[in-house]
């Protein structure tokens, strides 16, 4: 039986990054979606330009972490083969004396008489 509890076992997939001077930490659930973002004190320093380029910088770095965790966890091979494709209905004949295109207009057909 696998250890942990159930709500860890199902935890969905996050990742966090931090920006390079520690003001700016950004964390991504499933999909590249920001789901925390933790501003230091310092931030009230930075123009609005700069903090805005450093969110996205981090946001960008978490949501890199995150596809390549989720690439380490592939997804299991189905269980059931894929289904054959669908069948083509060329004009080929499926009788000997039926001409490929011509169906049963030429040649005998077994119900006439």
């Amino acid at each position: 039986m696998p250890s942990g509890n159930l709500e860890d076992r199902i935890a969905t997939p996050s990742a966090s990054a931090t920006g390079e001077d520690g003001l700016v930490t950004v964390t991504v659930g499933d999909g590249g979606v920001v789901t925390g973002l933790r501003l230091d004190d310092r931030v009230q320093l930075m123009s609005g330009e700069a903090l805005s380029a450093e969110i996205l910088r981090t946001m960008r770095r978490a949501q890199a972490a995150l596809t390549v965790t989720d690439d380490a966890d592939e997804a299991p091979a189905p269980v059931m083969p894929a289904a054959p494709p669908f069948p083509t209905f060329e004009n080929t004949p499926t009788l000997p004396q039926q001409s490929p295109g011509n169906g049963f207009e030429s040649g005998r057909d077994s119900r006439a008489r």
